[in-house]
């Protein structure tokens, strides 16, 4: 078992049966009294963060995290399909754990997963990726009503605001972690 000296940042703690990465840490040693370690704990599952601090030495339950790469082969009803790219094992990865993923994964897609004992934890995107506009409607350039965008929707199916000269059938570049449009890819 761990204690406090052994923690550092992206460090996976079990806390209570849930698993927490450490986003920031720190040793305090004041003046009068014993030391402490002030961390900030993101929960890897919701994504809460909280601020915890423990007695320095306090004994602490750090797990192994595995991130590594695989490619997106296809969606299987409720599962999502991974092939790891080392050793082309076939992970089915179940939708809740994909979340907010799967509005912008394609086939043959290059993915990060962390798992946990062989429980996949969660899927980390590229930070932006193109996709092709599949539907829009065709933007009259008087109208300023909308601040200059309009509705369109992507080859996964979802749906994210363009300026008005985007047209169907246009790559674009979007923010994986906003929704965002980030520009056209020519």
């Amino acid at each position: 078992m761990a204690s406090t000296a052994d923690i550092k940042n992206g460090v996976v703690l079990n806390i209570d049966g849930q698993l927490w990465s450490v986003v920031e840490f720190q040793h305090v040693k004041p003046g009068k009294g014993g030391a402490f370690v002030r961390t900030k704990l993101k929960n890897v599952m919701t994504g809460k963060v909280v601020d915890k601090t423990y007695n320095a030495g306090t004994k602490i339950d750090i797990q192994n995290v595995d991130r590594r790469d695989f490619t997106y082969l296809y969606n299987d009803g409720d599962n999502y399909v991974f092939m790891d790219v080392a050793d082309y094992d076939q992970v089915n990865v179940p939708a809740a754990t994909v979340g907010d993923a799967a509005n912008f994964l394609l086939e043959n897609q290059q993915v990060t997963i962390a798992t946990n004992n062989g429980t996949p934890l969660y899927v980390d995107l590229p930070a932006s990726v193109v996709l092709e506009i599949t539907y829009t409607e065709p933007g009259l350039q008087g109208d300023r009503s909308s601040a200059g965008t309009k509705p369109a929707t992507v080859e996964t199916g979802y749906e994210i605001q363009v300026p008005l000269f985007v047209e169907a059938g246009t790559k674009v570049k979007v923010d994986t972690r906003t929704g965002d449009y980030l520009g056209r890819i020519s």
